[in-house]
Parts: C-alpha cells; structure tokens; sequence
C-alpha cells in the first residue's frame, strides 16, 4: 500500500531534495501513483511521486520514467518536467513541480503543440544516448505481438466476466469481432529498428498541464520507449482520458501522418493495425474489472468499485461506437 503524503516521512523529501522541508502535502492523485507537493525551507517546490509496488507488474515505472525525463532534459527538451533524485527502495522519485491548470479543453494550438512535441521526440531517436532507452510498455513490436497482447487482455477478463453483469457481452459482441479481423496484421513481422520511434505510450492532454504563459507541459513518462509510430498515432486520439473534438481528431492525423511520413511502410501499417488498438484501449479500460487493477487503484486513492467499473463500461461503448452499430456494442 501506498503511503498517503499526510504520511510520507519528510526525511525521506528532505533526503532526496537535499534541504529542509516546510511542508508535505497532497499534490494530486493519478490512477496508478500518488503526488505529493514538497516545500522546502528555502521557497522551492518540488513533486515527490510514489510508484506502489503491485503483485504481478514487474515493470519498473519509476525507472523508466526517470531515465525518460533525465534524457529527454538532457536533449534539450523543455515541455517536459526534470527529473531531480530517486529512492528505488522506498518506490520514490524528485521532480521538478509544474504550476498550472489541467488542459480541459483542448483547441487546434494544443493539437500543434501536442504534435511538436511528439515531432521532438521522433527526431530524438538518432540522439547519444537513445539506443539505450528500453522499449516502451507494451510496445508493438509486430502484428503478432500485438495479436498476443490483446489476446491476453480479453482472456484476463474473461475469467472475471461471470461475476459483472454487462461484461461479457462486451468482450463477446464488442472486443472479438475486432480480434477476428487480427489476419490483417500478422503479416507484419517485427519492427526493424529503422522503423521505430520514441513514443510516451501514454500520450495525451490528461497527462499536461497548462503553465500560466499558455504553453504545455507534458507529464507521466514512466511507460517511454521505443515504438512503432503507428502505435501513438492511432492510440492519441482514442485515450478516453480526454475529449478531442472531430476538428481536433482530424488535425491530429494529418499532422502526425507528417510527422513519421519518412518511415517505411507506415501508411499501410496503420490502415491494418487501427481496428486492434480500438480494441486495445478498450480492453484497457475495462481493467477495472480485475483485483489486482482494483486495488492499484485503491492504493492511488479511488473508493467507489461499482461506480468506476460502471463508467469503464460506458468508455469502452463509446470508444467501440464509430466501428460497431450501437446495439451491437451495448450490454
């Protein structure tokens, strides 16, 4: 379990900051870790982040997501916070604190700035140091791999779905006819390291802040890595995180099209792959479904399982909703 920042020893923050703590306090709650604001004696501020340890989740997130900022700050790279100390054994990183509001509705700038940033990124795969950045969490590293993966998911959910009304039909009439259609994709063999790019694998103005000036501040790095770019181009518009309008949807792709219009094959890759990454995402939202989801949301803070698992349902009909007729997709 997570320590609340009410209880998070400022020893610890005072370690890490290397100078005194004034105070500890609630910095805002994510779905998988906990924020803390540490004020220090002498004015500074900074985000103490907690990353809980969960059964069954070997990935270190709170190493990649220090060596995603450490390299990206030191490419020069200014939209995104820096990463300042870390503690493996208690689970706790430093990081610079970000002052501004949540990006809550996202216009044609946003979109521009969302698009440079990950133009930024794209060009950072030839920089010192990228090749030895892992690959990003879940990463589609061919049309198989991205068959297994979802094939994972769904039968993870199957073994739950007995026990929740509605959840069944969902995977059954919503999620396997987008897996049937995974012919398409294992063709792809896997991704050649020319055909790769660095992706956040959790990209979107849920995870940015607007600084006072207007200009954005991306957040959460801890799933960086090597990807293929079809991967982040069909996934930013489909996070249920956040709300695109259709103006905005369509400024992304062709804006991203732009982007990785050097990579061999990305077109055709995309075309294949989209059906599957709608299914991805809406398999990843129904993860609320499984213990051992729960109770990392639990320990991030959440309450209300009926509630949440009633709203997962309701995102995974809305995102399946342009591909399938309505009736076909509702429980």
């Amino acid at each position: 379990m997570v320590a609340t920042c009410s209880t998070v020893s400022a020893d610890l923050a005072a370690r890490l900051a290397g100078v005194p703590i004034r105070r500890v306090g609630p910095g805002g709650c994510g779905g998988n870790n906990r924020l803390c604001r540490v004020e220090a004696a002498d004015g500074r501020v900074f985000a103490l982040k907690a990353y809980p340890r969960i059964a069954g989740d070997g990935r270190d997130r709170l190493g990649a997501e220090f060596a995603a900022l450490s390299f990206l700050k030191w490419n020069g790279i200014a939209e995104v916070p820096a990463a300042l100390a870390r503690d493996d054994q208690s689970g706790h990183a430093l990081y610079e604190w970000i002052e501004g509001e949540a990006v809550a509705a996202p216009g044609l700038a946003d979109m521009d700035a969302a698009l440079a940033f990950a133009a930024r990124l794209h060009a950072l795969r030839h920089a010192e140091g990228a090749t030895t950045l892992d690959w990003a969490s879940e990463a589609c590293r061919s049309g198989a791999e991205l068959v297994r993966q979802l094939t994972s998911r769904l039968e993870r959910l199957r073994q739950v779905a007995p026990n929740h009304p509605g959840l069944g039909e969902m995977l059954e009439d919503g999620i396997v006819p987008l897996l049937e259609q995974s012919a398409r994709v294992e063709g792809f063999g896997g991704l050649d390291p020319a055909g790769r790019t660095l992706s956040p694998a959790d990209f979107g103005f849920h995870n940015a802040i607007r600084r006072a000036d207007g200009g954005l501040v991306f957040l959460d790095f801890e799933y960086f890595g090597w990807d293929d770019p079809v991967k982040l181009a069909a996934e930013f518009p489909l996070h249920p995180g956040m709300s695109l309008s259709p103006a905005c949807a369509a400024h992304w792709r062709r804006g991203i099209d732009r982007v990785y219009e050097d990579m061999p094959g990305y077109g055709a890759r995309l075309a294949a792959f989209q059906p599957l990454f709608v299914a991805r995402w809406a398999l990843i939202v129904l993860n609320e479904f499984l213990p051992e989801r729960w109770a990392r949301r639990q320990a991030a803070g959440a309450e209300d399982a009926v509630a949440a698992r009633a709203a997962q349902l309701d995102k995974a009909r809305r995102l399946l909703a342009p591909i399938f007729r309505p009736h076909e997709v509702t429980p």
